[in-house]
Formats: structure tokens, C-alpha cells, sequence
């Protein structure tokens, strides 16, 4: 199958949505389809005021038209509601071509915290974004009946993966946590306001806390918490023995739909700890987290897991599952396709 995925998230910049696409395509070509991505590194781009590490491309439908026509698609997916999202999604309204849609964000959410908007104001445009898709894609239970009662009611499941050779207990603890006083609480991800990091850094739980990533909130961060460690953005085998060497795994977001981070940590063997929202209370249980609306009573709730169980119930998450998944979302539009062909 040639399936097209129009994505405004996607290299350089370092998310989780980025992990989720690159990883369900190469799981995609694996299985022998051919994947082609339009994302805004092809195309002359602006950064997002506050947030530079996220460019918005600058293309009309017309442009991004062409290319998609030329790629003859049996399946196009639009994985965001960015400035290419919105392009793909004009062309395919204008051209009739079926189309699938993805959930990867609270965006109502994440525009309300960044601006000061009430959330409420979001929805419509989410609505209206959404609706000619054949189905919207989410990751979670919570997500899916957010999203009906949003007004969002054609939504199917696409779960997420871990890479299990990347991430697993048998990886070497970061250098950097030699000499840390113990536990060491760790937080990976996207350091922005909307991921709620002070909340962690306030904690009053003993022990060293470390945070992994980078973004607009990092500088003023670290100068209000010199007490923290920030080790910036890893990847590989760094990033891999960050998760493994550390006591907890601290996810404080508020306003994500999954947490594939989370996923990660418990592939590791690291428990975590959060606050019982969307996204920690679809994605684990009791046996290797724990959630509490008070996040040093979820700290020290966690540190009493067991490291294997942890591990075991993060290998359960794979990749080609999360494939054949997308693919089963994609199966009506292929279908779709070729009866309007």
C-alpha cells in the first residue's frame, strides 16, 4: 500500500508525536508498504513565536496538492492541525480524496496554557478540523470519550509502542547520576510550560531530581531551581540509561494523551509517578505507578514498585502493534480509494 502522512511535527524537533510517526513508519516499510511524509522540512518555514524549535511551514493547498496528487496515495493520514495539516486537509475537501485524521495533542489544552485562552474556545476549531476525516485516531479511552463529548464522535484506537532493544533494565545508568543522592527522580520530555515541570521541581521529596529534554521554559527553569540537574536532550544509549538508572520516573503533565515517556520508563524498569489524569490513568496501573493528586505522595508511592514488574508490563508495548493498529484506522480509506477510482 503507498500511504501518505502530512505531519507539521517531525525532525528536528524531539516529542513524542515525532517518536510515534518515525516508529510506525519504519514498522509500515517493514511490512513492505510504502510510506512517503510531507513535513515542514520541505518547505520554507517559520518558527512558532516562544517555541523556535517548532516550524511552521509556509505552503498553500494548491503547492502541497500537487505533491500529494503526484505521490498517488492509496492512504493519506493527517497526523496534525498545524499549517500543513490544514493545506492537506483543504486539497482533499476540494479534490473529495478520503483522509484520516489523529488526536496526538490536547491542543485546547496546550493553547490555553500558552496564551491564556479558555479551552472552550479551541474546541470548535477542533471540530471542524476533524469532521470530514473518516476517523480520528487517539491513543486512549479518556481521549476517545473527551473527544465525543467534544463533539469529535468518529474516533478509533492507535496505540503506541516502545523500542524494546532501545529501552530495557540491562542499559547503563547515565554518567551523570554517579555520586546523585538516591532516589534520583527523572522527567523526559519537552521542557514547556505546558508540561507543568515546576510542579516537580517544588516537590519536597529528598533525593536528586533530573530533567531530560530541552525547550522555551529550560533556561528560566534551571536559573529558579538551581538545585536540579538538566542534562539537556539525549537520545540513544544516554537516553536509555537515564530511564534505567534512575529510582522514579516523575510525569507531571497535565494535558498530554498518552505519555509515551512513560512507556519508556517502565520498559526500564522505572516506576512512575503522576497525577491521576488522562493519559497516566489509561496507560498504567497500580502494579508499577502511582497516582495521586499530590505528586510527593506519587513519588513515594512509586518508589515502593517492583522494578521487574515495571519492566514486564512496559514489553507489553510494541511497535508493530501500534502499526497494525494505524493500519486497521487507514483499512477504510484504501477501501474508500479504490471504489472512487
Amino acid at each position: 500500500m503507498r500511504i501518505v502522512i502530512v505531519t507539521d511535527a517531525w525532525s528536528p524537533q524531539v516529542n513524542g508525536v515525532v517518536r510515534t510517526l518515525q516508529s510506525v513508519r519504519r514498522e509500515l516499510e517493514k511490512m513492505g508498504h510504502d510510506v512517503t511524509v510531507f513535513s515542514p522540512d520541505q518547505f520554507p518555514s517559520v518558527p512558532l513565536p516562544t517555541y523556535s524549535e517548532i516550524k511552521l511551514a509556509l505552503v498553500t493547498a494548491d503547492k502541497l496538492g500537487a505533491s500529494l496528487a503526484a505521490a498517488a496515495p492509496d492512504a493519506l493520514h493527517i497526523a496534525t492541525e498545524g499549517p500543513l495539516g490544514y493545506a492537506a486537509r483543504r486539497w482533499c475537501r476540494r479534490t473529495d480524496f478520503p483522509f484520516t485524521t489523529a488526536y496526538h495533542t490536547q491542543f485546547p489544552d496546550y493553547v490555553s496554557k500558552r496564551t491564556g485562552v479558555p479551552s472552550s474556545w479551541i474546541w470548535p476549531l477542533m471540530r471542524r478540523f476533524h469532521a470530514p476525516s473518516q476517523a480520528v485516531m487517539t491513543a486512549t479511552d479518556s481521549i476517545r470519550r473527551e473527544l465525543r463529548a467534544n463533539g469529535i464522535h468518529h474516533v478509533v484506537p492507535w496505540g503506541r509502542g516502545v523500542d524494546l532493544e532501545a529501552f530495557s533494565p540491562d542499559a547503563s545508568p547515565h554518567p551523570a547520576f554517579a555520586g546523585l543522592p538516591r532516589p534520583i527522580m527523572l522527567y523526559v520530555g519537552r521542557v514547556a510550560v505546558e508540561k507543568n515541570i515546576a510542579a516537580f521541581l517544588e516537590c519536597g521529596h529528598p533525593g536528586s531530581k533530573v530533567i531530560v529534554g530541552d525547550g522555551p521554559a529550560r533556561a528560566a527553569l534551571e536559573a529558579r531551581y538551581p538545585d536540579a540537574n538538566f542534562l539537556g536532550a539525549l537520545s540513544g544509549a544516554p537516553l536509555a540509561g537515564a530511564y534505567a538508572g534512575a529510582d522514579v520516573f516523575v510525569f507531571p503533565s497535565k494535558t498530554d494523551t498518552f505519555g509515551l515517556v512513560m512507556i519508556e520508563a517502565l520498559a526500564s524498569g522505572t516506576p512512575v509517578a503522576a497525577y491521576p489524569v488522562t493519559g497516566p490513568v489509561d496507560v498504567v496501573t497500580d502494579a508499577v505507578a502511582c497516582l495521586d493528586p499530590d505528586l510527593d505522595t506519587a513519588i513515594a508511592g512509586a518508589l515502593t514498585r517492583d522494578r521487574a514488574e515495571c519492566a514486564r508490563y512496559g514489553a507489553q508495548f510494541t511497535w508493530e502493534r501500534s502499526a497494525r493498529e494505524f493500519l486497521a484506522a487507514l483499512t477504510p480509506v484504501s477501501e474508500t480509494f479504490d471504489q472512487a477510482a
